[in-house]
């Protein structure tokens, strides 16, 4: 059980993308998957931004002489977390053109409604 309080950080992120991931399996709206998938990607940076992060040390800026790599954090995955976020936006982006597409033509946002019509279509 203590190792749950010591590693918070990694256990909400656990969670985040558990819901995310149930989110993202169980609506029928497409919004709401997009949503899901947002949450993951979320649960995704935090979990990067702990495991990222080094009690003690201090930003990578070497300001008083230190060259010694012991007394700093590690630089990429905060920079990984920065381009997940860039890429993160653009594919959310993406999702919600097509689903406006989508929504335009079938005129529903349930993905299994929109699978019944597909259906009638090919018929």
């Amino acid at each position: 059980m203590g190792s749950f309080l010591t590693n918070y950080e990694e256990v909400a992120a656990v969670i985040l993308f558990v819901i995310g991931m149930a989110n993202l399996l169980l609506q029928p709206n497409l919004i709401k998957k997009i949503i899901g998938l947002d949450v993951m990607d979320a649960a995704v940076y935090l979990f990067l931004a702990a495991k990222g992060y080094i009690e003690g040390r201090t930003a990578p800026i070497v300001v008083d002489g230190i060259l010694d790599a012991e007394h700093y954090i590690n630089p990429i995955p905060a920079g990984l977390v920065l381009t997940g976020i860039v890429v993160s936006v653009s594919v959310s982006a993406l999702m919600m053109a097509l689903t406006i597409s989508l929504y335009r033509e079938y005129h529903t946002l349930n993905l299994d409604e929109i699978m019944m019509k597909l259906r009638k279509e090919e018929e």
